[in-house]
């Protein structure tokens, strides 16, 4: 149990995250995440380099990829059905990154580097926010699954 000394404390050091900008992302109030123009060019950089990487790939049945390049999932939203598993793929030159399905109670994968992927089988419907937990803070590295019927 909290003391009131304690709890002041927590109030004022959550104030003081708030005012420098420093907090777990939130998205509670609006699942979708923004895409703005500068990720959509970035997308289409990370879709080329994806296809110079792997020329004959194909998603498979009940397979969608998401690309993570220069600190970006691509697309950084993505709708699947029950039973679709998502396959993480760095198409990054040198960094490495994860995947974390942090408020659905999953682990975070490996950090993967470039050219290697990880994939996740979603088995129930719901909205599924996730992070790359080197990078969400520093660089708002965060996507979207929506899993519907």
């Amino acid at each position: 149990m909290l003391s009131r000394s304690n709890i002041t404390t927590v109030k004022y050091t959550l104030a003081a995250i708030m005012m420098i900008g420093v907090s777990a992302p939130s998205f509670a109030a609006s699942p979708m995440l923004e895409v703005t123009p500068k990720q959509e060019k970035l997308c289409a950089k990370a879709d080329k380099r994806y296809q110079e990487l792997f020329p004959d790939a194909k998603d498979l049945d009940g397979v969608v990829t998401v690309k993570l390049y220069k600190y970006n999932y691509c697309p950084r939203n993505v709708t699947v059905k029950v039973g679709t598993t998502v396959r993480w793929v760095n198409v990054d030159k040198r960094t490495s990154h994860s995947v974390w399905l942090k408020e659905a109670g999953e682990a975070e994968s490996e950090r993967f580097f470039p050219d290697e992927m990880w994939s996740f089988k979603f088995l129930a419907t719901g909205d599924y926010p996730y992070l790359c937990g080197p990078h969400w803070e520093s660089d708002d590295m965060t996507g979207f699954v929506r899993v519907v019927d």
